[in-house]
């Protein structure tokens, strides 16, 4: 079974949306990457860390999924990572309220040792060296290695960012930071430019309005599912990824064409995400729902037409 390694956030949100506000509940990048991916059949690990703070349940919760946490650091005495965060009434801008790193600022990965040979390994949202100290510890080469950022890495630490990016095949980001990254207004010149930086391919996400993946002179666009219901896009990019990186990893196929199903189960997993607070509705989301909504994924963008 192929094995996907994810490296990311386990962490508590705190989070306000125009639908409602949550005390502190389960959140972080790693965490969501790691249920989207076990809709796959693979093998996948999260290196993470947290503090004794952190409920067992949660633990448990990832363990119930079949994700390997041997690479969750706890630190005792240690407080986790902590974020809170206000969304306006268009859900696509929100304000950080509060940013804890706590046990965060003094993370060195740890990369478990039956994952130094993982096929796929997704670097989700960190500092761009920790990313790199974990592509230092693999001991063969991955087949892909996919990487997330934001802005935030983009304005404080660009050139150990644009390291790491030399060294990975696929990078996933929104538009703006696309933009930002490369100086380029159009998606097309900035995807070209972010290319000549390293990654073979590049994935843009347009939240409500879809993703573009982008290869060589090759574009595929993927809509995202028109919702009745949106609660909370935390964790919507992190879902995605995860999908993503899994569907890959399952299939052993690194194609442009595979990496076009993978961009709509990303979607797939993502849209089911921001159905309800956190982490709720991954957590209980069945396989059988998963398969419908891929099937009106399908409906939605096939189409005949007469050339």
């Amino acid at each position: 079974m192929n094995k996907l390694l994810i490296v990311g956030t386990v962490a508590f949100d705190a989070i306000e949306t125009p639908f409602g506000k949550t005390d502190k509940i389960l959140g972080g990048a790693a965490t969501y990457i790691g249920l989207s991916a076990s809709f796959f059949n693979l093998q996948s690990a999260i290196v993470s860390v947290v503090g004794d703070d952190f409920p067992q349940e949660h633990l448990d919760l990832l363990t119930s999924k079949n994700i390997d946490i041997s690479g969750i650091e706890i630190v005792k005495g240690g407080k986790t990572f902590f974020w809170s965060g206000l969304y306006h009434n268009d859900l696509n801008s929100r304000d950080t309220l509060v940013t804890e790193l706590n046990v965060l600022a003094d993370f060195q990965p740890k990369v478990p040792q039956n994952y130094k040979d993982a096929d796929v390994v997704m670097l989700g949202n960190l500092h761009p060296l920790v990313q790199s100290s974990v592509l230092d510890q693999m001991e063969k080469k991955p087949k892909l290695v996919v990487l997330d950022t934001m802005n935030f890495w983009m304005d404080c630490a660009l050139p150990e960012l644009l390291d790491v990016i030399k060294r990975v095949d696929v990078i996933t980001i929104n538009d703006e930071e696309a933009r930002q990254l490369s100086g380029e207004y159009s998606l097309v010149k900035a995807a070209s430019k972010i290319q000549d930086m390293g990654p073979k391919y590049v994935v843009i996400k347009k939240g409500e309005h879809g993703a573009l993946l982008f290869h060589n002179r090759e574009v595929f666009f993927a809509p995202a599912l028109p919702l009745e219901d949106v609660f909370d896009p935390t964790g919507a990019g992190d879902t995605f990824a995860g999908g993503f990186s899994g569907f890959i990893a399952q299939s052993e196929n690194i194609s442009f064409n595979n990496m076009k199903n993978a961009i709509i189960y990303g979607s797939n997993l993502a849209s089911f995400c921001v159905e309800k607070f956190g982490t709720e509705r991954m957590e209980n989301l069945s396989k059988a729902e998963v398969a419908i909504r891929l099937q009106q994924f399908k409906s939605l963008t096939q189409f005949d037409i007469e050339i």
